[in-house]
């Protein structure tokens, strides 16, 4: 039995129009939502052994946060090229070729990668993958390779706007 978390970036700013979609930081509710995201991963005692992130400025951002948050180095995070702007089937072929060593991955990104891949391994239909919002799946299967569709299924489906409070 393998783990899946899937975590998107929190909400990012287009304040600054020089800029690339890569360097884009996040905005002022991005950075109020990530305490909460990390104590909310603590609190779902999701620690993982492998940690993911797309190397955009936001994905790295929020990686980061929840890998303080969860007190695991942020040396940690593994920064792969491909997780930015790819489809499901990118995401996949990387999962597909990590090492069987870990048990539990943790992979930020960006949508609709993400969201595509989680209904692909869970089928699954989620009305939206918020910023901030994370997918917690446990996979059918032995070794990374076996990743395949349907072989998951959602245990935890978390997102910041959940949380909010009417006063």
């Amino acid at each position: 039995m393998r783990q899946l978390t899937l975590i998107r970036h929190a909400k990012s700013s287009w304040d600054d129009p020089t800029l690339s979609d890569f360097e884009r930081p996040l905005n002022k509710r991005g950075s109020r939502d990530l305490p909460a995201l990390g104590k909310r991963v603590a609190k779902f005692e999701l620690y993982p052994d492998r940690i993911l992130s797309s190397g955009a400025v936001r994905a790295l951002t929020t990686a980061e946060a929840v890998s303080q948050a969860l007190e695991i180095p942020t040396e940690e995070i593994r920064e792969i090229p491909e997780l930015y702007e790819s489809c499901y089937e990118t995401l996949l072929n990387v999962l597909q070729n990590q090492s069987d060593r870990y048990r539990h991955i943790m992979l930020f990104g960006h949508n609709p990668g993400l969201e595509m891949l989680g209904y692909f391994l869970t089928h699954e239909e989620l009305d939206k993958f918020p910023t901030g919002a994370l997918m917690h799946i446990h996979l059918s299967i032995t070794s990374w390779s076996e990743l395949a569709e349907s072989c998951g299924t959602l245990t935890l489906f978390d997102y910041p706007k959940k949380h909010l409070t009417t006063t």
